[in-house]
């Protein structure tokens, strides 16, 4: 089943001047159940701003962007929040977790806006989902107590709590080590598979786009396709890392 469909998709913007910036043009992408997608691109490429689309945090503004079953560009906001919420998962680089706040509550946030048994179950949600990131010893801990990698995992929980249909991960290994950052998408990829969720992944490491099954680039705003060479491979990873380098 399809969950994203975008066809001549564009996002321009005004400067101060008045003049216009054409950040995304002519973007066609579909995305399945079940797809790991890797998308690179040189800083200032649109990457961001793909994936705020893709996530229904903005607007295109050419085009047409169906998500989650509907026309983007014909919902209404409400509408287009509940969406956000029900069925994506946000896993970002620099966590935004929420200051003060232990992890255990942390994960709890999403599931404050749920109905019915996520709503009333939320601490128990957010406990298993807790454990299952390696954590379940640390639910008190706030994020001043706890390092990157476990910031990381309580990030990564709290995005996957609510099971969504599309997993949307922005440099989510780029402020882990090499061993680290594995794990971690590893990890994502696991909660990913049991649920049958899209992932789609932001990043400028050569060897976690090469975990997706679809490579794509972002090239001055347009999407191409990336072909990897398999195992052994090194001229292309090495080439893949030079162009997305920022």
């Amino acid at each position: 089943m399809s969950l994203v469909q975008a066809r001549g998709v564009g996002r321009t913007v005004e400067l101060a001047d008045g003049s216009p910036l054409e950040i995304l043009t002519g973007v066609d992408l579909e995305i399945a159940e079940g797809d790991r997608v890797s998308i690179v691109g040189r800083s200032g490429s649109g990457k961001s701003t793909l994936l705020n689309l893709l996530g229904l945090l903005d607007l295109p503004t050419a085009g047409e962007l169906h998500c989650l079953g509907v026309d983007v560009r014909r919902t209404r906001s409400g509408t287009r929040d509940r969406l956000r919420g029900d069925g994506i998962g946000f896993v970002f680089q620099q966590f935004n977790l929420l200051p003060g706040r232990t992890a255990l509550e942390n994960v709890q946030t999403p599931l404050l806006y749920s109905g019915g048994r996520a709503f009333w179950q939320r601490e128990r949600l957010a406990r298993e989902m807790l454990d299952r990131v390696g954590l379940g010893e640390r639910l008190d801990a706030k994020p001043e107590r706890l390092s990157g990698g476990e910031q990381q995992r309580v990030a990564i929980a709290r995005a996957l709590v609510r099971r969504p249909r599309l997993i949307l991960a922005d440099e989510p290994t780029g402020a882990l080590d090499l061993e680290t950052g594995a794990e971690v998408m590893q990890l994502i990829e696991s909660v990913a598979a049991e649920t049958g969720a899209a992932l789609v992944t932001i990043t400028h490491d050569p060897s976690i786009a090469a975990r997706s099954t679809r490579h794509l680039r972002l090239v001055s705003g347009r999407l191409e396709a990336r072909e990897l060479e398999p195992a052994g491979g090194a001229s292309t990873e090495a080439g893949m890392a030079a162009g997305a380098a920022a």
